[in-house]
């Protein structure tokens, strides 16, 4: 009998997986969470998370941040004392570039540790490796300005294997625990027309969550109407149903985005992807829904 082998493990998963499990870190971490939360409302909240922008910020200016100390720290190694004035430019790049990247990713990562206990201490990790990487970077471009350039370099060599670390906790936190991606890509419903409820089922003006196929449907009806759109919030993932109808909006309950009843469209933040909507029809007794795409008539 074939047996398929066991995955081997990267050699940082063992330290992804120690983080994850560490119980000490929780109180500290939902501390700075409730902070973060407390402090970035409204506008700033929005702006913090790329509702404005389509997607999330803080992906594209950490390349900002890391690609300055990085490129600093090679044009060390490769120009020596040619590149020492650039060098120092690039450290200083990333240094200002520092809070807002941090701030963003702070505000990302708030959202999602109230509900899942390895993005709360691998994200704390995350935060107090990238800061330790400032620090580092921040001590060279001291050391450099002294004249200590040697010291500088070393420091600076440091923050970057610092940073690295960092780096990948990050991408761990985005691309394994899904902090920041559309929380319904993968998810977006039957494009053919399929059962969804009893129309008896939905009562005046009150969301109701149905399943089709796997995929949750928000169904509210509003005298002869009848709308439907995805369930599941894009931004973190809650039911939509459980949230507020106000107007044409659905409000969700967990961080407050707004989403058009009608066609899924994001009104307010900090979501920054739009719900997949469905058209719905009767048929034989039968709400019927498919999911609305270019072309669909």
């Amino acid at each position: 009998m074939n047996r398929s082998p066991l995955r081997q493990l990267t050699p940082l998963e063992p330290i992804v997986h120690l983080i994850e499990s560490a119980g000490f870190l929780d109180a500290p971490a939902k501390a700075v969470g409730r902070t973060i939360r407390g402090a970035l409302t409204g506008t700033a909240k929005d702006a913090l998370s790329g509702t404005w922008l389509g997607h999330a910020l803080h992906p594209m200016l950490t390349d900002v941040v890391i690609g300055s100390f990085t490129s600093a720290s090679m044009l060390d190694l490769l120009s020596g004392e040619d590149g020492a004035e650039e060098s120092e430019r690039l450290i200083m790049l990333g240094i200002a570039a520092y809070g807002p990247t941090a701030l963003s990713g702070l505000n990302d990562w708030a959202d999602a540790e109230v509900v899942d206990d390895g993005v709360r201490r691998a994200g704390i990790v995350h935060a107090t490796v990238n800061a330790t990487a400032l620090s580092l970077y921040g001590a060279s471009l001291v050391a450099r300005r002294r004249g200590a350039r040697s010291t500088g370099v070393l420091l600076g060599a440091a923050g970057a294997g610092v940073l690295m670390a960092g780096g990948y906790l990050g991408g761990y936190l985005s691309l394994t625990k899904g902090v920041g991606p559309d929380q319904t890509v993968f998810d977006p419903g039957p494009t053919d027309w399929t059962p969804a409820a009893d129309p008896s089922q939905l009562a005046d003006g009150k969301p109701t969550r149905v399943i089709v196929r796997d995929t949750p449907v928000l169904l509210l009806k509003d005298g002869e109407l009848i709308f439907a759109i995805h369930d599941r919030c894009s931004h973190r993932g809650c039911s939509l149903s459980e949230g507020q109808v106000e107007g044409d909006e659905i409000v969700c309950a967990c961080h407050g985005s707004r989403y058009d009843r009608r066609d899924g469209s994001l009104r307010g933040g900090p979501a920054t992807a739009a719900q997949p909507a469905f058209q719905v029809r009767h048929r034989d007794g039968v709400l019927e829904v498919r999911r609305l795409s270019p072309g669909t008539e």
